[in-house]
């Protein structure tokens, strides 16, 4: 082949050994549903487990960095702890080896046919699950072909002197591989292709192991920064964790490069002892270097959380999205209290529906989009307690329940479903902000007074329904009912006042549609909050 030849040849390589990547993690992902996401929320209850989990999902999805990215975003939103994070992290660098350990496995001359299959399944099937599957067979080919195209891309590379003079420097600076080797992989973003392509130059002799292992551990530099990325306005543990996956991979990259002879001859040993092929060599490197990586610095997961949180300061209020209270020890034994346990959890439920309404108001006048993302975390976690509280209730309702409990029983799960639509209401307040910014619609000062008038008021009846509910106090919710009468007085005079600003030119024609929706949602959490309150007296 020519020069351009064996250049497209190893581009469109490159290019579809990352698209099959993308493309069989997306099936594998799909295949599993929201399985993985559980597996991260539930399995991570201490460091260890959450290695385990995150060798588990990264090894089914094929990608750390989509671990790793996914982990953030339980983080980020309460769901994990960054202690836990770490941990999982750490199994994530792990399972991403496993990559390289497939590709080992010389399979090239039966990429098409697989490549066929995958696609009669893709085309030929309308069940989800038979396409999920082909999709997956189908990335298995193209990964496998696009590994074919770059090894015969790189191939004549063993025969240039101008870079088997690259090569020897390469060995006798080992800062300059791992420097190459992760700006590699921030280029392509994927430590997979990277590491593909170590095993295709390795493989053709263009390079050989002393060269080759410094560029292996720069990937593992390179491919944090998809985490880095997505922590870019994140909470600040979810910063944390992005911090904590590059430092982890700077550490072990460090002290493996102290005792770099001593690594390469350890693998060397392994490649005679078990007759490894060059790719396999190359994949039992990266497979030990992530190992040994984590064996090493386990032990100091709670070090690695101080480092980054003096590194990253301040404190995060993170919003917990999990059930604290509920315990099913009581469902069977006491009913009763296991109501008690119910109602703690609906009133944690909804102060999160007024502090997300109280965030809400203030975005309403700031527009800054922190607080924003904090309502739609609120929202978030409304949404989840919304279905952890029901299923208890649930459970519970099997039980014999007194007629008072059974009363108590009804008014927790009317309460429930008020508090969710309360929370999908501040969400909509959020979002109709987000389009008058993006629609750049103007409103004056005394449309923005009027609306703050009337969060004031909503939010005044929403505390006054939670507090009837927690005290069980029936005047306090008659008061709600009082409330919501002025609520929609208020409405009413606030629609015709935003019409005559309309007509008078102080407020653009497009923000009454704003000004409108942000005040019948607004009626509609007081409308919720009267439904609270009537629940309330309905026990009595």
């Amino acid at each position: 082949m020519d020069v351009q030849s064996l250049v497209f040849t190893f581009l469109g390589g490159i290019g579809i050994f990352l698209f099959a990547v993308k493309f069989m993690g997306d099936g594998l992902q799909k295949a599993a549903g929201d399985r993985l996401r559980d597996l991260l929320d539930k399995f991570t209850s201490n460091p260890f487990m959450g290695v385990l989990t995150g060798i588990i999902v990264t090894a089914a999805i094929q990608s750390s960095t989509g671990t790793t990215v996914l982990t953030i975003g339980l983080v980020n939103a309460g769901f994990m702890t960054l202690r836990q994070a770490i941990g999982v992290i750490m199994g994530a660098n792990i399972g991403t080896t496993t990559t390289a350990f497939i590709i080992s496995i010389n399979l090239s001359e039966y990429a098409l046919p697989v490549i066929a299959l995958g696609a009669f399944m893709l085309f030929f099937f309308k069940s989800p699950k038979i396409t999920n599957i082909g999709q997956v067979v189908f990335g298995i080919g193209a990964l496998f072909y696009g590994l074919k195209l770059m090894g015969q891309g790189l191939a004549p590379l063993s025969d240039m002197p101008a870079f088997a003079e690259w090569t020897v420097r390469l060995s006798e600076n080992p800062l300059l591989g791992v420097l190459i080797g992760t700006v590699l992989t921030v280029v392509i973003q994927s430590s997979s292709a990277a590491i593909g392509i170590i095993q295709q130059l390795y493989a053709q002799g263009a390079i050989d192991l002393t060269a080759a292992l410094p560029v292996l551990f720069g990937d593992n530099i390179g491919t944090t920064i998809t985490a880095v990325i997505s922590a870019i306005g994140a909470t600040v543990a979810a910063r944390r964790a992005a911090l904590t996956h590059v430092i982890f991979n700077l550490l072990g990259t460090a002290i493996v490069l102290i005792v770099l002879r001593y690594f390469q001859q350890f693998i060397e040993y392994l490649a005679i002892t078990f007759n490894l092929n060059p790719m396999m060599q190359i994949a039992t490197a990266h497979g030990v270097f992530n190992l040994a990586n984590v064996i090493v610095l386990f032990p100091f997961i709670g070090v690695l959380a101080w480092i980054v949180t003096r590194l990253i300061p301040g404190e995060d209020a993170i919003v917990e999205f999990k059930s604290k209270h509920l315990d099913t020890r009581f469902i069977g034994s006491s009913p009763s209290i296991a109501l008690g346990q119910a109602q703690q959890e609906v009133l944690r439920m909804a102060e999160y529906s007024y502090e997300g309404l109280n965030q809400a108001a203030q975005y309403l006048v700031s527009g800054d989009k922190k607080q924003a993302e904090k309502t739609v975390q609120y929202e978030q976690a409304i949404n989840n307690l919304d279905r952890e509280i029901t299923d208890y209730l649930i459970q519970v309702s099997s039980q014999s329940l007194s007629d008072l409990d059974s009363k108590k029983h009804s008014t927790l799960l009317d309460s429930i479903r008020d508090i969710e639509r309360i929370g999908d209401h501040m969400e909509n307040i959020v979002e109709l902000k987000d389009f008058q910014k993006s629609n750049k619609v103007s409103m004056s000062d005394t449309a923005i007074a009027d609306l703050n008038e009337m969060f004031e008021l909503t939010k005044e009846t929403l505390k006054a329904a939670i507090g009837a509910l927690e005290d069980h106090d029936v005047e306090k919710a008659k008061g709600v009912l009082e409330k919501e009468e002025l609520i929609d007085k208020m409405e009413r005079r606030l629609r015709k006042q935003h019409i005559a600003r309309m007509n008078d030119g102080s407020c653009s024609g497009g923000s009454g549609i704003v000004f409108v929706d942000i005040v019948s949602n607004l009626e509609r959490i007081g409308d919720h909050s009267v439904n609270i309150a009537e629940a309330v007296i309905g026990e009595y």
